[in-house]
């Protein structure tokens, strides 16, 4: 492939889930760092990609491309990689979980993360307490599935949805910065544990760390990425 993705990031936002699908696909791309910090993602060259000001935002030749599971399907269903095809079988599962991680999973963590902004700060860490047994049930779904072994949801030839899974879990660990994680213990889903082990000897995996310094055990045991641009999500 000739073209080069351009890829808008931040260090440790959704956009890391981008990475590692573009590394494990070996396709060519740039990134463009979005800087929290100076509060970028809502200046006007930014809106212009994303009105919604959220990252990442990924650029390709049909033009700019955002929310995480619109860019992973786009980019499995043009490459052919990381998902079961239009007519295989295993299909239907695929799309049913890579959308229950969007849709579910990953906006209750937007809830844990940025209570105060559904709702007063006083009553934010009750919201937090309320969210956090969704979570782990949430996991304990997934561990279902990851002990039935389906091909779309392996280490050793990992889909976009693995990935999705494993870098939502390193956040699970590591964000709100401050609070209480006792809540999360990896220990209690050993089959997703497993996954997670084996995706960080991934080379797609090693450049991420080394692109995004998140440390040797970015999903197992995760530290705060380094420099810390932004923050989860």
């Amino acid at each position: 492939m000739d073209t080069r993705y351009r890829l808008h990031y931040a260090p440790d936002n959704a956009s890391l889930v981008i990475r590692l699908v573009l590394e494990e696909m070996r396709l060519p791309y740039d990134t463009v760092l979005v800087d929290r910090a100076r509060n970028q993602q809502a200046s006007s060259a930014y809106l212009a990609l994303n009105p919604n000001g959220l990252i990442p935002v990924l650029e390709t030749p049909q033009g700019p491309v955002f929310e995480t599971a619109a860019i992973l399907l786009w980019l499995t269903d043009t490459h052919k990689q990381m998902a079961p095809a239009a007519d295989n079988p295993d299909r239907a599962a695929f799309l049913k979980w890579l959308f229950f991680a969007s849709n579910t999973l990953h906006a209750d963590m937007r809830i844990l993360f940025y209570a105060d902004k559904y709702i007063d700060a006083v009553q934010s860490e009750t919201l937090r307490e309320g969210i956090r047994p969704r979570l782990r049930h949430h996991l304990k779904l997934l561990e279902s599935v990851a002990e039935g072994a389906p091909e779309w949801f392996r280490a050793d030839a990992p889909s976009a949805l693995t990935y999705y899974i494993a870098c939502m879990m390193r956040w699970m660990a590591l964000y709100p910065t401050g609070s209480d994680h006792s809540w999360f213990q990896l220990a209690d889903t050993p089959h997703l544990q497993h996954i997670l082990m084996n995706l960080e000897t991934r080379p797609a995996t090693r450049a991420a760390i080394a692109a995004e310094g998140l440390g040797v055990t970015p999903f197992t045991s995760p530290t705060y990425a380094n420099p810390p641009e932004g923050s989860a999500i």
